[in-house]
């Protein structure tokens, strides 16, 4: 009788993802040359159920394009759909609706999406707490 025994464990979930969304990453940001306007489709592949039709041109809908983009595209979709300007404006919010472990890959590979969230949450504080009653 041959026994066999494993002798590595599977890779966690936590590793899945991060290497999953790591073969996604541009190597720049300046690869991201999507539109900045006007409606864009999204390819099935990417938005597989629910709102496929995006208006960049409204705020809540463009975030949502990103976020969508960003979780289930292909490097070459990023490439095409998301544009450098709009992601970096909108990082400070956009990270905070995707998941822990794609904003620490994108906050990682690009340390100034994390430079910019830290500054953000920093103008948030001082302006609550100026908000204030005495």
């Amino acid at each position: 009788m041959v026994m066999s025994s494993f002798s590595s464990a599977a890779p966690s979930t936590a590793e899945v993802l991060r290497a999953r969304y790591a073969d996604r990453l541009p190597a720049s940001l300046e690869e991201l040359e999507g539109p900045r306007h006007g409606m864009v489709d999204l390819p099935l592949h990417v938005a597989w159920s629910g709102l496929r039709s995006y208006d960049l041109d409204r705020p809540r809908l463009r975030m949502g394009l990103y976020r969508t983009v960003l979780a289930e595209g292909r490097r070459e979709d990023l490439a095409a759909l998301l544009n450098r300007e709009p992601l970096l404006a909108q990082w400070p919010v956009l990270c905070t609706l995707v998941s822990r472990r794609l904003r620490e890959l994108w906050e990682g590979a690009f340390p100034e999406r994390a430079a910019a969230r830290t500054t953000t949450a920093r103008i948030r504080a001082t302006c609550t707490a100026a908000s204030r009653p005495p």
